[in-house]
This record gives structure tokens, C-alpha cells and sequence, in this order.
């Protein structure tokens, strides 16, 4: 793997690892609530959708909201205002549930009965980089047809397999030149 051997970025190329670029993107696609958690209608937003069912709120519990539903209450009637701690929380546990609850529809639309979708790697940013150590990157298209481990991988938050999950079920149908978009600028697809 072309990440192993090479030392990014020190001739001066900017970018971000593909796997990264495609999790800012499915998140993008997840549609979280916008508003900051620390404002009371993000904070009841988030709320509200971590307590609307006994799943929800289990799936809360596992990842790391710990409080009692009496203190969530408090909070949802305005009586009590969380820490920055139960703050941070909230937002971990409402991300976590809400890309899990996401994650089968964002697979079932992004393989589209195995049509795939199509993905646009905007190679990395060279104009840092010395003239004579530029490489020729161009603009290339894939349509990558297995989602599944890419999609598990990101509803996990597991930036491991999902490096791996990107790298060999889509980055090396490029042929033999992938390893030059390991590092992108963007990676785009509409789904």
C-alpha cells in the first residue's frame, strides 16, 4: 500500500486520505441535525431523537449516554441544563444511533440493485509542491458497486476498516495508478 512507503505531503501536496473524504461525505448524506448541541434546540432535537423509542434509547445507552431518564426529562422540561461533559455525550450517542439508523438506506441507495454509484476523485492539491516534483493527476470517475463493508465500516465509526473497506473495494478498481488517489482533495458522489 502506497501509505505505507511514502512520507505525504512533504514537498509540500496538500489533501486528506480518501477514506476520510468519503466519511465527511456519508455523513453530508445523514443529514445530522444542524443545530449545535449546546443551543436548546439542538440540545432537544437530539433529545428527542435518542428518547422517541425504547431501541433508541438503548442504542444511547451502549454508546456511552449513561444518564437516568429522570435527568433527561429534567433536561428535555428545561429544570436542569447538562454538563459539557453530558453535552459532548449526547452528541457522540446521537451521531452513533443516527448513522446506524441510516446506514441501511444509505447502502440500499448507494448500490441501487447493483448499479453502484458513481464516485469522482478530485486528486490532491499540488500548486505547494515544486515544479519539477509535480506529478500529472488528473480528474478520474469509478462507479463502485459494493457499498456494503464501506457503509459498515462508517456507521461503526471504525476509521480502520473503513480505510481498508475503501481502499479494496473501491480505490483499486483505479488500475495501476491508485495509489495517487489515496490522498484527494475531495472525494464526490451523489446518491
Amino acid at each position: 500500500m502506497p501509505d505505507r512507503n511514502i512520507e505525504f505531503g512533504r514537498y509540500g501536496a496538500s489533501g486528506v486520505k480518501g477514506h476520510e473524504a468519503v466519511a465527511r461525505q456519508l455523513d453530508a448524506l445523514a443529514n445530522f441535525i444542524a443545530t449545535p448541541v449546546s443551543q436548546r434546540r439542538g440540545l432537544l432535537a437530539r433529545l428527542h431523537y435518542l428518547t422517541r423509542t425504547d431501541r433508541a434509547r438503548q442504542a444511547a445507552r451502549e454508546v456511552g449516554l449513561t444518564v437516568s431518564d429522570r435527568t433527561i426529562k429534567a433536561w428535555l422540561e428545561g429544570r436542569r441544563s447538562p454538563s459539557k461533559k453530558n453535552l459532548q455525550a449526547i452528541e457522540v450517542a446521537y451521531r452513533s444511533v443516527r448513522r446506524h439508523n441510516v446506514a441501511r438506506y444509505l447502502l440500499a441507495r448507494l448500490n441501487r440493485q447493483g448499479r453502484g454509484t458513481r464516485v469522482e476523485f478530485h486528486p490532491l492539491n499540488q500548486s505547494q509542491v515544486p515544479r519539477p516534483r509535480q506529478r500529472a493527476l488528473s480528474f478520474r470517475t469509478l462507479n463502485v458497486r459494493h457499498w456494503d463493508r464501506i457503509v459498515e465500516a462508517w456507521a461503526n465509526d471504525d476509521d480502520e476498516a473503513l480505510d481498508q473497506a475503501w481502499v479494496s473495494d473501491a480505490v483499486v478498481d483505479l488500475g495501476s495508478e491508485w495509489g495517487q488517489y489515496e490522498y484527494v482533495t475531495t472525494i464526490g458522489f451523489a446518491a
